[in-house]
C-alpha cells in the first residue's frame, strides 16, 4: 500500500496548501517570478492541494507580492477549482472598505473560490511603513476595529447604511486570522474565526499561539469548533542531502535580511560553513528551526511529528527554492508521498 502504510492516520486525514512568497531568484525579474508562480500554482492543483494562499510584503526585493489582491486575480484565473488567498494582507496598511471591494470583486469573479487571510503586521520596514500609510499611526493596536469595520462592509447592506462595498457587501467571503504570536490567536478564538499560525517564520510561538486560539474559542456562525492551519517551510528532494542544499538559499536570503541588505532569493550552496557568524546563526534558526527537509521519507516523518504536536487541522506550506524546477519536484514529491495515498485509499 505504499506510503500510506507509513503516514500516521492524523496526518493522512489532513489538507495540505501551499503559501507562496512569489520568489525572485537572483537574476530573474518579478515577471518572471510572477509567471513561475502561476505555474506551481496550476501544477498545485493538478497534484491536489487545497488552497494556495500569496503573502503581503513591501520594499523587499526577494518578493514580488506586494500587490497581493492582483496576485491572487493573477492565480485564481490561471486555475479553476483549488481555492486561493491571503496569507496575508496586513490589515492596518489598508482602509477596510478597499479590502471589501477588492476581495469582494474577486469573489464575485471567482465565487467560492476566495479567501482573505488578515494580519496586523506592516509586513516591511517602519520607512516603507510611513510610505504605505502616510504616517505611523497605526502600530496594529487598532487591528480589532478595522477587522470589525472590514466584516461589516462584507454584511448585507442594512437600510440606511452611508457606505456600501460595491461589490463586497453580503458575500460569503471566508475570513481566517493570522498569527506569530498570542493577539491575533485570542481574537480569532473570541470570535470564532479559523485561524493560521505563522510556524514557518516563528517556529517559537506557535504552539503558545495554538493553545490560546483553542483556549480562547468561542463558537460562532463561522465556525462551531476550532480550526487551525500550521505554516511550515517543507523541501522535500529525492535525497536528504540535495534537500539540505536547496534550503541554503532560505538560509541566506534570511541572512541578507538580519544584515540590513534583503536580496534576491540566492542560489544554493553546498555549505553554509564560514558564511555566517554563531550569533548570525542563532539569528537565522529562530526564524528557520520548524523547517523540515529531506528526502520524501525524511519528510513525512517529520511532518507526522508536526502534527501530532500541534494537532492542525491544516498545513500550510511553504518552499522558497532558487531553481523553479527543484521547485515543483519538492512539491511533487510531498503531494505523492501525503496527498495521492489519501485520495488513492480513500483515508
Amino acid at each position: 500500500m505504499g506510503h500510506i502504510e507509513r503516514m500516521s492516520l492524523r496526518l493522512s486525514e489532513i489538507p495540505f496548501s501551499v503559501l507562496d512568497l512569489v520568489p525572485v531568484a537572483i537574476g530573474t525579474t518579478p515577471a518572471e517570478a510572477l509567471r513561475r508562480s502561476l505555474d506551481l500554482a496550476r501544477h498545485a492543483e493538478q497534484w491536489g492541494f487545497n488552497r494556495y494562499w500569496v503573502a503581503e510584503h513591501h520594499n523587499m526585493p526577494g518578493i514580488a507580492s506586494a500587490a497581493t489582491s492582483v496576485v491572487i486575480g493573477h492565480i485564481a484565473g490561471g486555475t479553476s477549482t483549488m481555492r486561493v488567498g491571503s496569507g496575508g494582507i496586513m490589515l492596518p496598511n489598508h482602509a477596510p472598505l478597499m479590502i471589501a471591494e477588492q476581495f469582494g470583486t474577486l469573489e464575485s469573479l471567482y465565487p467560492g473560490r476566495i479567501d482573505l487571510g488578515l494580519g496586523r503586521a506592516p509586513g516591511t520596514d517602519q520607512v516603507t511603513v510611513r510610505s504605505l500609510r502616510r504616517g505611523l499611526g497605526s502600530n496594529g493596536d487598532d487591528f480589532p476595529e478595522l477587522l470589525a469595520e472590514l466584516r461589516n462592509f462584507l454584511r448585507p447592506v442594512t437600510p440606511g447604511q452611508p457606505v456600501r462595498a460595491v461589490p463586497g457587501a453580503g458575500l460569503e467571503l471566508p475570513i481566517w486570522l493570522l498569527g506569530s504570536g498570542g493577539f491575533s490567536a485570542r481574537l480569532a478564538g473570541q470570535l470564532g474565526l479559523p485561524f493560521a499560525s505563522a510556524g514557518h517564520f516563528s517556529p517559537d510561538n506557535m504552539l503558545a499561539g495554538l493553545e490560546i486560539y483553542r483556549h480562547s474559542f468561542r463558537p460562532s456562525e463561522t465556525l462551531a469548533k476550532p480550526y487551525a492551519m500550521v505554516g511550515v517551510n517543507v523541501i522535500a528532494a529525492d535525497t536528504d542531502e540535495e534537500a539540505q542544499r536547496l534550503i541554503t538559499s532560505h538560509y541566506l536570503a534570511h541572512l541578507n535580511l538580519i544584515r540590513g541588505v534583503p536580496s534576491e532569493l540566492p542560489r544554493p550552496v553546498d555549505s553554509m560553513e564560514g558564511r555566517w557568524s554563531p550569533q548570525e546563526q542563532a539569528a537565522v534558526a529562530s526564524f528557520t528551526r520548524g523547517s523540515i527537509f529531506g528526502s520524501p521519507a525524511t519528510v513525512v516523518a517529520k511532518l507526522e511529528a508536526l502534527v501530532e504536536e500541534t494537532q492542525a487541522d491544516e498545513l500550510m506550506v511553504h518552499a522558497m527554492i532558487f531553481d523553479h524546477a527543484a521547485r515543483l519536484r519538492s512539491y511533487e514529491l510531498l503531494a505523492k508521498a501525503v496527498i495521492e495515498p489519501k485520495n488513492q485509499w480513500g483515508a
